[in-house]
């Protein structure tokens, strides 16, 4: 296998881990620990921590070092410092809003997999070429949702995504229904009031009802 294709294996065993990827936002580190527990509990394993603090980085050194069965990775990498600061931190994987040329050009040379986002077909088709068969469609509802997907399954087969960006409970599974859908990510599994308050049997509770959903494929 080429290098790339072991990290598109990588992350595709990543993505199966479960029908959401919580999408996170840690403004606290002391959030962190308990935070992840509580998702792994509720049977959610893989957590993408977002680089929209500057408690980040932190947050997943954090949990990586202390979060038993969970499998963190970074959210919001737009350049190849930002990836491998988070390797480094011990992120398993690596999801960027877009896709630019030296941000490909540093996941290609690094060891990070790179989950990045589309938002067009002939993006989907360029990362393709460079041997990515797993995108981030995003942001999900605005751009098409579930029908954008669903028609881009039969031309686009070799493609397998993983929506994020205006999902819900209640959505998730009309994205799930899709033969392309692998999982969606979602940030309704760990709410701002619940991560400040430390109500860490609800986002338990969120993220039981998270793992539950199953794609209603025939």
């Amino acid at each position: 296998m080429t290098p790339q294709e072991t990290k598109q294996q990588q992350l595709a065993d990543i993505l199966a881990l479960a029908p959401v990827v919580p999408v996170v936002i840690v403004d606290e580190v002391a959030h962190a620990v308990p935070m992840a527990r509580a998702l792994v509990a509720g049977g959610i394993r893989s957590i993408e921590v977002t680089l929209r603090t500057p408690a980040a980085l932190d947050a997943i050194r954090a949990i990586a070092a202390e979060v038993e069965g969970a499998v963190v990775g970074v959210g919001t990498v737009l350049d190849g410092y930002q990836l491998e600061a988070a390797r480094q931190a011990g992120a398993r994987f690596a999801v960027s809003p877009g896709a630019s040329p030296k941000l490909l050009d540093a996941a290609d040379a690094g060891e990070l997999p790179l989950l990045p986002g589309v938002a067009t077909a002939g993006e989907a088709m360029s990362l393709l070429e460079r041997g990515y068969r797993h995108l981030k469609l995003f942001p999900a509802v605005p751009v098409g949702g579930a029908k954008l997907l669903g028609a881009w399954a039969s031309p686009l087969p070799q493609i397998r995504f993983c929506p994020t960006g205006g999902i819900s409970l209640a959505s998730a599974p009309d994205f799930l229904a899709l033969p392309n859908v692998v999982c969606v990510g979602g940030s309704w599994l760990t709410p701002k009031d619940k991560l400040q308050s430390g109500d860490w049997s609800g986002i338990e509770q969120l993220a039981r009802e998270a793992a539950a959903l199953r794609p209603l494929r025939a």
